[in-house]
C-alpha cells in the first residue's frame, strides 16, 4: 500500500512538472520574433534595446560630469547655467536649491523639454532626493517615508529612492537621450542642515 502511495505521488509530481514545462515552452514560443503574438505586441514608439544602448552611452559620458558640493555652488553662480530640479512640483515647492527651475521628470518629453530648455548647449546642473540625507536604501522594502506629526521639511522634501532608481540617473539619461550633453550632476550625499548649498521654499516667497 505504501509503495502504491509513493508511486502515485511521484507520478503526479512528474505530470505536474511535465505540464508546467510544456506550458512554459508554449509561452516562450509565443513571443519569438516573427510570430503573430510578437506582431500584436509591436509598438514602434517604445524601444527598450535602444534605451539600454543610450543609458550605457550616458553612463560613460556622466563619469566626468559628477561634481562636488563646492563645484556645484561655483558653477551655479556662473553665466548660462541652469539648475534643474526634476522632482514633483509638490516636493519642489516644499524645498529646493535656490534658483533651480522645476521640470517634473514625467514632463521631460519631446514637446515640453524644448520649450523649457530651448538651448541644448546651455549648462545644466541636476540634483535629486538621493543627494540629501537620509541615505538611499538598497531595496524597496527599506524605504521609510516620513510620517511624523511634525516632520522636518527637508526630510519630507527629499524622500529617499532606491539607489538604482535615483532620479539623477533617470534625469541624466533622459537629457542625454534628447541631445543635452552639457549636463553636470551633484555627486555626494549631503546633509541639508549643514550643506553650503542654499535652499528655499516657495512658501518663503509668499
Amino acid at each position: 500500500m505504501k509503495a502504491i502511495l509513493l508511486a502515485t505521488v511521484f507520478g503526479l509530481g512528474y505530470l505536474a512538472a511535465h505540464f508546467s514545462s510544456a506550458s512554459m515552452a508554449v509561452d516562450l514560443k509565443a513571443t519569438v520574433p516573427g510570430t503573430d503574438r510578437e506582431a500584436k505586441l509591436a509598438n514602434p514608439a517604445i524601444d527598450m534595446p535602444g534605451y539600454i544602448k543610450v543609458a550605457q552611452e550616458a553612463e560613460v559620458h556622466r563619469r566626468t560630469r559628477r561634481v562636488t558640493e563646492e563645484e556645484f555652488i561655483k558653477m551655479s553662480g556662473e553665466k548660462d547655467t541652469i539648475i534643474l530640479d526634476a522632482r514633483s512640483k509638490q516636493m519642489y515647492d516644499l524645498l529646493h536649491v535656490k534658483g533651480a527651475i522645476n521640470l517634473n521628470f514625467s514632463d521631460i518629453d519631446a514637446v515640453t523639454l524644448p520649450k523649457t530648455l530651448p538651448d541644448k548647449n546651455v549648462r545644466i546642473l541636476i540634483y535629486c532626493n538621493n543627494n540629501f540625507t537620509p541615505a538611499a536604501p538598497e531595496r524597496a522594502d527599506q524605504v521609510q517615508p516620513v510620517r511624523a506629526k511634525k516632520p522636518d521639511v527637508a526630510a519630507r522634501a527629499f524622500q529617499p529612492k532606491m539607489r538604482t532608481a535615483s532620479l539623477n540617473v533617470s534625469t541624466y539619461t533622459a537629457l542625454y537621450n534628447y541631445g543635452y550633453k552639457n549636463v553636470y550632476e551633484l555627486a555626494p550625499l549631503l546633509d541639508v542642515n549643514t550643506s553650503k548649498i542654499v535652499f528655499e521654499s516657495n512658501s518663503d516667497k509668499k
